[in-house]
């Protein structure tokens, strides 16, 4: 589980990197970015929900 939690978050980090690059090199109208944010928020809900279902299967354990 920590594995793909890790590899989730470095997939936001990326599209983020790559909304930011596209925000400052492409040429207005271009769609890129917004494409690039929407990836990144679809990653962020698919993170969201694997925490949510790793803590209700007991995959995630309680802080202590």
């Amino acid at each position: 589980m920590r594995i793909v939690v890790i590899v989730l978050l470095l997939a936001i980090i990326g599209s983020l990197g790559s909304a930011l690059f596209f925000l400052f090199s492409d040429k207005p109208g271009s769609q890129r970015t917004v494409r690039a944010l929407t990836i990144r928020v679809g990653l962020s809900l698919l993170l969201f929900a694997l925490l949510i279902a790793g803590y209700a299967l007991g995959l995630i354990g309680r802080p202590a």
